[in-house]
């Protein structure tokens, strides 16, 4: 039985059809959000190339993001892999984490660089950055060649024999799987089949390696952080069918890991956050490869219990990159080195992954909140980004710098701001999911319909539609209806305001018969409210709709070594101790002590307990101030 909810009243189907009067042929239904969606099959998301940015912030950043990713030369990047093959090259080599007697080296050269131009030729046609990546495989496939037995780094294998003697080493398989990611994106955003056939090769290389390894000392390497394993070999399962690959996925689990989350305990304390999340997103690649619900199991509850427990107002976690404080309680964690940009990146993609299998707005508007407060703002006008997101008061955004820094943050960011738009859209059967409320152009070649969603959000609080078809066709456009709407919110289909509307957190599905120019505007009122620190009842976030705001506390650096780091260090050195958080009046609501700016759409004034105004705007707005994400409420 469809339904519409409101937040005041069930409206049962006979109400619906009433309300459908107001535009013939129109139906409106809600999808609970704790309900799993009777679709036939999972969500899936629009190719990137389906979606084009418009006029935004999102596309400004990324149009920045692909202006920078032109600006570094493929001979350089291929320089140490080069070597390690024996082929001579005298391109000057990268610095920082790309140094070329670094254990990290090659992770971002031929790895996160690959799949962030490959994300922006399918997602803006970038066809400069397309040949650079072209040009790029057909260099490492010339290194593989000359290692002659599927091996492929920029690092020699004694570093891997390190690893199986238990010797001390960074991270061998973590910049592996980096390689073989950047390969398998180049096959499946631009077709490169070379690219695929290198990856294929490594994977041969990675299976010799653990052949005569006995299950003992192959759980001791995986002490060692090893990225995404397991997630690209069964991407490799799911192109070519070949059954040794999923069996390859299975060598890198570590039951210590998943068994707990399996059952349900949380273990997390002391262990690096960005080691073990891309490990539940290979749990998530197992399931929808085998359909094993234990796989399945572990991902939810692990993202469950991350974004309640362990997680920050911006939506992301960790501080110095562990999860350093028990469960549901981050007291005392506020630092300089909070939140690893390298976190919100894969928090996304596992957020991603339960949005297409359950249709639960909660996921999307979990994406949302990272998209807004964790990613978007931590990219600087030449396209630099940061490593730590602090959260103690006073300090301010710092950047690695063009081309001696490559830190692991630098390649997530290259690639979060190559693919803005493979999440707004996501189709099942004949409906078009929109999931988020960012300006572009979805065109859904196989069905003749194309959607033109054109807003200033957050700016403005609401977002428009408009449909494009060559002939008029029945289909459904579910609309997420975001937790965070505040009352007032409204959907009108051609101007004309449906009665029917959805509870916060959910789906409003609209079907009718679709024609060339008809328009659906969502009205998308927001409030201000505060959010406590998980273990800390009287430390508060402020936030408006999805966003959180910062009270800027005066100017930071901008430049310097304080702004721009230089080489493998991640965060400043020699910066003062945080800044005592600004103070709230007890017994103040935000509506009270957050005044809006005239003239200044998103920015507020508060005044702190001393009676001095700060000024307060939205996270990611924040550039070369010192700020502070957190009030401190007077008891």
């Amino acid at each position: 039985m469809c339904i519409a909810v409101t937040r005041r009243k069930v409206l049962q189907w006979g109400a619906i059809l009433a309300a459908a009067q107001v535009t013939p042929g129109l139906r409106a239904q809600a999808r609970r959000p704790d309900a799993m969606l009777q679709i036939d099959g999972r969500l899936s998301p629009f190719p990137m190339s389906a979606v084009r940015l418009l006029d935004g912030e999102f596309k400004r950043s990324a149009d920045v993001n692909e202006k920078y990713l032109d600006s570094l030369q493929v001979d350089r990047l291929l320089h140490s892999f080069r070597l390690t093959a024996g082929i001579t090259s005298s391109a000057k080599p990268y610095g920082g984490w790309e140094i070329p007697n670094g254990e990290l080296r090659g992770h971002f050269a031929g790895g996160h660089y690959l799949s962030a131009v490959a994300f922006a030729s399918a997602g803006a046609g970038n066809t400069t950055l397309r040949e650079k990546g072209n040009a790029l495989v057909a260099g490492l496939a010339a290194c593989q060649k000359a290692n002659g037995n599927g091996y492929l780094s920029a690092y020699p294998p004694e570093l891997f024999q390190r690893l199986a003697l238990g010797k001390q080493v960074w991270a061998p398989f973590y910049t592996y799987h980096k390689i073989m990611a950047g390969l398998v994106d180049m096959y499946t955003q631009t077709g490169n089949e070379d690219a695929l056939k290198v990856a294929e090769g490594m994977a041969g290389w990675s299976s010799a390696y653990f052949a005569d390894m006995s299950d003992a000392q192959r759980q001791g390497i995986l002490r060692i952080e090893y990225g995404g394993m397991n997630e690209v070999l069964v991407n490799l399962y799911s192109l070519t069918g070949k059954e040794r690959y999923l069996s390859q996925a299975r060598k890198f689990e570590q039951p210590t890991f998943l068994d707990p989350l399996a059952a349900h305990r949380d273990e997390l304390q002391g262990l690096h956050a960005n080691t073990s999340i891309p490990k539940i997103i290979g749990a998530a690649r197992m399931y929808e490869a085998t359909g094993d619900r234990r796989y399945q199991e572990i991902a939810s509850y692990f993202l469950d219990d991350v974004l309640s427990a362990h997680t920050y107002a911006i939506g992301n976690t960790s501080d110095d990159e562990h999860w350093r404080t028990p469960a549901g309680s981050l007291a005392g964690s506020l630092s300089l080195k909070n939140a690893e940009c390298c976190v919100a990146y894969n928090l996304m993609k596992l957020e991603r992954h339960l949005s297409a299998w359950t249709g639960d707005a909660r996921w999307m508007d979990a994406y949302e909140r990272t998209l807004f407060n964790a990613r978007l703002g931590t990219q600087d006008a030449a396209g630099l980004k940061q490593y730590f997101f602090p959260l103690a008061a006073g300090y301010w955004r710092v950047y690695g710098s063009p081309e001696e820094s490559f830190w692991c943050c630098t390649g997530t960011g290259a690639e979060d701001f190559a693919k803005f738009g493979d999440s707004i859209y996501f189709h099942a059967n004949d409906t078009v999911y929109v999931n988020q409320f960012i300006a572009s152009v979805l065109t859904w070649k196989e069905k003749g319909f194309t959607l033109r969603q054109e807003t200033s959000f957050p700016s403005e609080s609401q977002t428009r539609l408009t449909i494009q078809t060559a002939q008029p066709q029945e289909r459904s456009i579910a609309i997420r209806i975001p937790s965070w709407i505040a009352d007032g919110g409204f959907v009108a289909v051609n101007d004309k305001r449906l009665e029917a509307f959805a509870e916060p957190g959910s789906y409003l599905v609209i079907r009718r018969t679709w024609h060339a120019g008809d328009t659906v505007t969502v009205h998308l009122p927001m409030a201000l409210r505060e959010e406590p620190l998980p273990g800390s009842p009287n430390t508060a976030a402020a936030l408006y709709g999805p966003l959180v705001l910062a009270g800027t506390l005066g100017d930071g650096p901008t430049s310097g070594p304080t702004k721009i780091l230089t080489g493998r260090g991640t965060a400043p050195e020699g910066v003062p101790a945080a800044a005592p958080l600004p103070g709230i009046k007890a017994g103040t609501t935000p509506g009270s002590w957050l005044k809006p700016v005239q003239g200044k759409p998103l920015h507020f004034q508060a005044e702190d307990k001393a009676g001095a105004a700060v000024e307060v705007m939205p996270m990611y707005q924040v550039r070369d101030q010192k700020y502070s994400v957190y009030w401190q409420r007077n008891t």
